[in-house]
């Protein structure tokens, strides 16, 4: 912490790690399910692959630049680098240790994983087996000393580094690599076992106890063999080369991705140190390439994916239902023409947006649908209802942000398919990501015109939608639609149309004007504070990073604006300060579900104004995408969204506080009561579905 005292506000990148060990806490925790514990250590441990592709990589690219890659840093580079490192070092310890204390509970449950050498025979004749019929094929060892140029190790896998030797050193020691294929087999594998106990052996454990089996060409009869993985830099880069379409450079650059710059290096802390030190050299990496010794297991993002039909006790996790609005009724459409519906995921079912665009499919009214897509499921049934509105004679216009990051090359797939169907693709506005989440549906009855659609804080994913918590508001409302359709206009013809997301009333916009109105939202408050009036801001996002947002914040909080926040990850505010005539309450809320809701309220002199929002305070939001953040309208909805802020802001079970020492310290229970906010959440909503 020493590094980043008396600063502006928290590094970014030290409070992002500080979020990563709340994920961390949660597998810690004893009181979450076996099978949910294991989850959490698969979820920091993907987390922590993509820091380091992008965050890591991001610092070490500033300092190839030098002064100037660093004027926006308060704190160099290295230093930055140097404190990840420590604090990479002091949760990997953490994360063995918890790993170790799930192991003796799978064991108490009868559930063992098993090495390879603690196979009995029959479970060793069937790993021999398995590997022949299914691993063998899969695997060419390399036997590196023998290669010129050494081989590029892809990103997300991992490798068995080998040391082959003879025990009477009759010939010379050799190294080798294994790839462990398992994009395209599962990690694991379930062994034949004793009544009401269930075994199951690793990929990688299979191919080290074949070994013998992989290598019996070159006579050798001592093996050893650990996991190394490397994690390289996933930035894509995009040049200006105009003559180049940007699907040719988004191509290019996932070639590229594939051949960054190493950014970390994990090893087995067991592995043979002269094999560790040529690896090293052969890498062309040092001390500084964050070295990372962790234990025996590697990649543990695949143990989101551990077996659970294993454990005994199933998920309680409860279903999705309809919202009250439209259960029983045959149309979404209908409901939404005259009111709007506020649906809140992962509560609320998907199924009402992916019927309201089924619905726009075959009505024989609609004319044009219009959607943006930046993150889509495996099998979207959205490209599937886009796709038959085409075969329905409908105009459909969909917006695919190729750089949405980790999904370029599944968004090139999606433009290909949708193209194929007759929809018209766009593919995004230079050096602009399309973030924002809408819909309009054009509707034409008698020459009347008519729109609708939704506006969205998460993505139209409906795989995310059972485990993100996000709204979405189904609306025709005039103004609202204007401004949508004003987005539109500008998305078809960016470099032309730029004055119709600067005339968009009712929408806040990124960029154009959403850092000017919250400004202008905050400095209100502020006023109201200074004059003896109520004056209050209640914030739920994702991230909080940028300064300028930050600084008006702290400028609140001394006039004394009430102030209380919930946010997931990123936070660089700080919170604790004696000038302050108001403490900031600051939360972050990890639990069962992904925290992924943008919601803001202001008190606006006692007429509350209330905005959900694709937009994180971020500079990459606010400046650097385009973004919506959609006043709420009617005063249902309104207290419904306070009401559910204040369920989260009451969280004595999972809620952490954010202060200026990143302690994620639990919030003390102020009565007997505890409250899990998911929990209440669902309960609130329920009750409501009910009638209640």
């Amino acid at each position: 912490m020493n590094r980043i005292k008396n600063q502006k506000t928290i590094i970014r990148d030290i409070s992002w790690l500080s979020f990563n060990s709340r994920v961390l806490q949660e597998a810690a925790d004893d009181t979450v399910p076996l099978r949910e514990r294991i989850k959490f250590l698969g979820i920091f441990s993907n987390n922590l692959d993509e820091f380091f592709r992008v965050r890591v990589a991001t610092l070490k690219r500033m300092i190839e630049v030098g002064n100037k890659g660093n004027m926006h840093l308060e704190v160099s580079p290295g230093i930055i680098l140097e404190e990840i490192q420590e604090k990479v070092i002091e949760q990997q310890k953490e994360f063995d240790r918890i790993w170790n204390e799930i192991l003796r509970e799978l064991k108490k449950q009868k559930i063992f994983l098993i090495t390879e050498k603690q196979l009995t025979g029959v479970q060793q004749k069937f790993v021999l087996d398995y590997f022949n019929e299914e691993i063998r094929s899969s695997i060419v060892p390399l036997m590196i000393e023998s290669i010129q140029a050494f081989p590029t190790l892809s990103d997300k896998s991992i490798y068995l580094a080998c040391k082959l030797s003879k025990q009477d050193k009759s010939i010379p020691q050799r190294f080798a690599l294994v790839s462990v294929p398992a994009r395209r087999l599962s990690r694991f594998v379930q062994l034949p076992s004793k009544q009401q106990e269930q075994h199951i052996i690793l990929l990688e454990d299979i191919i080290r106890f074949c070994l013998p089996n992989i290598f019996s060409y070159f006579n050798y009869d001592v093996f050893s063999s650990h996991i190394i993985k490397v994690t390289r830099d996933a930035e894509i880069d995009i040049d200006n080369d105009i003559a180049t379409s940007l699907i040719q450079k988004i191509e290019r650059g996932l070639k590229n991705r594939k051949k960054g710059k190493p950014v970390r290096f994990i090893y087995d802390k067991e592995i043979d140190p002269s094999l560790l030190t040529y690896l090293v050299k052969r890498l062309g990496l040092s001390e500084k390439d964050n070295l990372i010794p962790g234990g025996r297991i590697h990649n543990f993002k695949d143990f989101i994916n551990f077996p659970e039909a294993v454990f005994a006790q199933k998920s309680s996790r409860k279903k999705p239902f309809v919202h009250p609005l439209l259960k029983n009724k045959k149309q979404v459409t209908g409901v939404v023409m005259k009111k709007d519906v506020l649906l809140s995921f992962p509560f609320h079912s998907f199924d009402s947006v992916i019927d309201l665009l089924r619905e726009a499919a075959i009505d024989t009214h609609v004319t044009h649908i219009k959607i943006t897509c930046y993150r889509l499921a495996n099998r979207s049934k959205i490209i599937n209802a886009l796709s038959n509105a085409v075969r329905n004679g409908k105009q459909v216009t969909a917006v695919i942000e190729l750089r949405a990051r980790f999904d370029e090359e599944a968004n090139l797939e999606w433009k290909e398919e949708l193209e194929e169907a007759g929809v018209k693709v766009l593919i995004g506005v230079p050096n602009l990501k399309i973030h924002a989440k809408i819909c309009l549906i054009k509707r034409v009855i008698n020459k009347q015109t008519t729109h609708y659609g939704f506006v969205s804080t998460g993505n139209l994913n409906e795989s995310t939608a059972k485990i993100y918590g996000d709204h979405c508001l189904l609306t025709s409302d005039r103004n609202i639609m204007a401004d949508v359709n004003r987005i539109f206009h500008y998305l078809e013809q960016p470099k032309t149309r730029i004055q119709f997301l600067k005339a968009c009333k009712t929408l806040i916009v990124c960029p154009t004007n959403m850092r000017r109105q919250l400004l202008q939202l905050i400095a209100k408050e502020i006023r109201a504070a200074r004059a003896g009036k109520a004056a209050s801001i209640i914030l739920k996002m994702n991230s909080l990073s940028d300064e300028i947002l930050i600084a008006e914040l702290y400028e609140a909080a001394r006039a004394g604006v009430e102030i209380r926040m919930v946010i997931r990850g990123i936070f660089c505010m700080l919170t604790e300060n004696n000038k302050f005539k108001i403490p900031v309450q600051a939360i972050s809320i990890v639990d069962e579900y992904l925290e992924h809701a943008r919601i803001m309220i202001f008190h606006n002199g006692g007429l509350e104004k209330t905005f959900i929002s694709s937009a994180d305070w971020m500079v990459r939001n606010i400046d650097h995408r385009v973004e919506a953040a959609c006043p709420i309208f009617e005063k249902q909805i309104q207290q419904e969204l306070k009401d559910i802020l204040q369920i989260q802001l009451s969280d004595n079970t999972k809620a952490r506080k954010l202060d200026n020492e990143l302690g994620n310290q639990y919030v003390n229970p102020r009565n007997t009561k505890k409250i899990r906010s998911q929990v209440e959440t669902y309960n609130y909503l329920y009750k409501k579905a009910l009638g209640k």
